[in-house]
């Protein structure tokens, strides 16, 4: 009779054993995918900001292209930078570096050509009193702070995620469920702030 009692007690010990394990798995798992889901929502947010940027230009251009009929080439290119930065779609779970500095390439090439356009108002006296004009530059100072917020967010929570899978334990089980190391979003030098004037007003005379 007690050889039955101490085997069942050994098997209930070795039960709770597992289930204990499990459990233990099982929040480490819900743990990285917590942080992986921010890290994801983040990035979601930075195309958010990026999209939103690209459609207060789209939304703007059309009213502004009779104002600079004489410079169609400059808003050729903010057309078609925007064109190629909208192209460019990222999954950041499984994001490389290289796709990450091409995204970072296409949005400021998109910010160069800005830099261009809103230049002419020089050129063009009629268009810096046009109060689309002017709305558009406040607009575009809005946008590319809200980019800029977004990045950054979106770096932190990534680096919060690779910490996650790369400490003890959840080092023991992230290659076994997927979770592989997130990059972070490293824009080029100058994409990330407003047109410069100053330093671009010499390229269109």
């Amino acid at each position: 009779m007690n050889k039955k009692f101490i085997a069942l007690g050994c098997f209930g010990a070795i039960v709770l054993f597992i289930i204990i394990v499990a459990m233990w798995v099982v929040g480490v798992y819900n743990g990285m995918v917590k942080k992986q889901e921010i890290a994801t929502t983040e990035w979601a947010n930075v195309e958010s900001a990026y999209q939103r940027r690209s459609d207060l230009i789209g939304n703007t251009i059309d009213e502004l292209v009779l104002a600079v009929k004489y410079n169609k080439q400059t808003l050729e290119n903010v057309i078609n930078a925007r064109a190629r930065a909208s192209q460019v779609t990222i999954d950041p779970t499984h994001a490389t570096p290289e796709q990450m500095e091409a995204f970072a390439k296409a949005q400021g090439e998109l910010n160069s050509a800005l830099g261009r356009f809103m230049v002419i108002k020089e050129e063009y006296p009629e268009l810096d009193a046009n109060p689309r004009f002017q709305n558009l530059e406040v607009q575009l100072e809005g946008s590319n702070n809200r980019c800029n917020e977004a990045r950054l967010r979106y770096n932190t929570a990534v680096q919060e995620y690779n910490t996650k899978i790369r400490s003890f334990p959840a080092t023991l089980f992230a290659s076994m469920f997927g979770f592989d190391k997130m990059v972070k979003f490293e824009a080029e030098e100058g994409a990330m702030k407003n047109p410069d004037t100053g330093i671009l007003r010499d390229v269109i005379q």
